[in-house]
């Protein structure tokens, strides 16, 4: 289970800071590189779910949308420095419980 959480966590960020340095690149006049560095880190995210033992695919990434979600907020808190509100909280406390139930419900 933590290794799951682990790999989850580290998609995520890989996922968000390229989406990062890319935004940062074509919407805040960055220099290329950031774009560079921003697909590189892109396409390593592509290559970090598959390092997960679930088997299923869609569950895999489904579970992971639910962690993507709240690593956005928290991104969006710490770096865009926007405070997340009570509903925020509350959705992302929704979607923990059903990435918990998609990953680790018995079947």
């Amino acid at each position: 289970m933590i290794s799951a959480i682990v790999l989850f966590i580290i998609a995520g960020l890989a996922e968000i800071g390229g989406g990062y340095l890319v935004w940062l690149w074509l919407r805040e006049n960055a220099s290329p590189w950031y774009g560079v560095f921003g697909s590189l880190i892109l396409v390593l995210y592509g290559v970090i779910p598959t390092l997960q033992n679930f088997p299923a695919f869609g569950r895999v990434y489904a579970a992971y949308g639910g962690v993507f979600i709240v690593l956005a907020i928290l991104w969006g808190w710490w770096v865009d420095k926007n405070t997340p509100d009570m509903y925020d909280f509350i959705g992302a406390s929704i979607c923990m419980i059903g990435v918990s139930i998609i990953l680790w419900a018995p079947r």
